[in-house]
């Protein structure tokens, strides 16, 4: 019982810490989903900051629109240099299997701004949702 009240203050304070002393980041993406060559509407992506140390960090989320286009941007406080990364959910070619295909991409470093403004918007292109990617993996309650 200790022990578990002691991670709680460690925990605790933390958080504490980051609050007052981390540094507001910020970052974008844009780009265009298509399943076999056709626009994906309604797929759903979110951007993330990648902890390490606590809990990933929900920056921003939505929905890709008719054309399969989609604009995320959020921010987040942290010491460090925030760890940025798009995440897809998707059906394509899924067929009735359970839950979604599940993607993500790293954006470089370049693309963080200091500040609750991104300065730049990381272009992700257009994504082939058709084929693998290396990582994917199944989410059932995203």
């Amino acid at each position: 019982m200790q022990r578990l009240l002691i991670l709680l203050v460690v925990a605790v304070g933390y958080s504490l810490a980051i609050e007052m002393f981390g540094r507001d980041q910020s970052s974008a993406v844009r780009g265009k989903l298509v399943c076999d060559g056709r626009p994906a509407a309604g797929v759903k992506v979110k951007l993330w900051d990648v902890d390490r140390t606590d809990a990933d960090d929900l920056m921003d989320s939505g929905y890709t629109d008719a054309n399969g286009y989609f604009h995320l941007s959020g921010w987040t406080k942290e010491y460090t240099t925030i760890d940025p990364k798009l995440a897809i959910y998707h059906d394509c070619n899924d067929g009735i299997k359970p839950c979604q295909r599940k993607f993500s991409i790293l954006l470089p470093d370049k693309y963080v701004s200091h500040g609750k403004v991104p300065q730049k918007v990381y272009d992700a292109g257009v994504i082939q949702l058709a084929g693998a990617f290396p990582g994917e993996s199944r989410d059932c309650i995203n």
